[in-house]
């Protein structure tokens, strides 16, 4: 993303968006840390921001080899970025770096950083053609569960508590920095100041439910027997 200028914002909410077609350096690691300070330095443009969101992921705590599974993952995790890269695990590597990249910039510059750190997020699809996360649902549904080998365990998390997480965050300019929207996968982590802020999240039957209509009305899946 290109730095631009912006008229007086209050709150400003940058996602990352990554293509299935990359080059790991210049097409994944390089625009995930400079498209997200590019917004950055666009808003340190403007003194009436109050706030950044940033949508992270999951993936920038769980990506680790030093994990207790007794212990939760909570806001001060971190994946490792030695182990992303011996194991050329490009997505969490990409994620990290930002996001570190993000917090160095917002602190160093006097910039309230808000970040959401969704897992696998499934519910109904906008456009037509399907997410890996959609993929793999319909996998599961389809019987396809060679999509799951390398999974383990998995959390899901609905596209709507997504959205009403950074809605939450909007309002409110006393909150926790970093926010862990997650279930259980292999390991805990912990969403408790998400919940003590009141959200509560939709359940795996309401996650699913929703994926599944989705599904079916765009036509990748049929609920009639042959």
């Amino acid at each position: 993303m290109e730095e631009e200028e912006e008229e007086e914002p209050l709150i400003v909410l940058h996602y990352y968006y990554s293509s299935n077609n990359f080059d790991m350096h210049a097409e994944i690691l390089e625009p995930a840390v400079e498209g997200t300070l590019n917004v950055l330095r666009s808003c340190k443009k403007n003194p009436s921001l109050r706030r950044v969101i940033l949508t992270s992921s999951s993936s920038t705590v769980r990506a680790r080899d030093d994990f207790d599974p007794n212990i939760p993952l909570d806001e001060s995790s971190w994946s490792s970025v030695e182990l992303c890269e011996r194991l050329q695990i490009w997505y969490s590597l990409s994620k990290t770096l930002a996001e570190k990249a993000a917090w160095e910039f917002c602190n160093g510059n006097g910039i309230d950083l808000v970040t959401v750190l969704p897992s696998f997020v499934i519910g109904p699809s906008l456009p037509p053609d399907l997410c890996s996360t959609a993929s793999d649902v319909l996998g599961l549904l389809t019987g396809e569960m060679e999509k799951f080998q390398w999974h383990g365990r998995m959390g899901y998390v609905h596209i709507d508590d997504v959205a009403l997480c950074h809605i939450l965050r909007y309002p409110s300019l006393s909150v926790p920095k970093r926010f862990e929207q997650l279930k259980r996968p292999n390991y805990e982590f912990n969403t408790s100041r998400l919940k003590k802020l009141g959200f509560q999240f939709k359940s795996i039957e309401e996650m699913f439910d929703d994926c599944v209509a989705s599904l079916v009305e765009q036509g990748h899946l049929s609920l009639h027997s042959a």
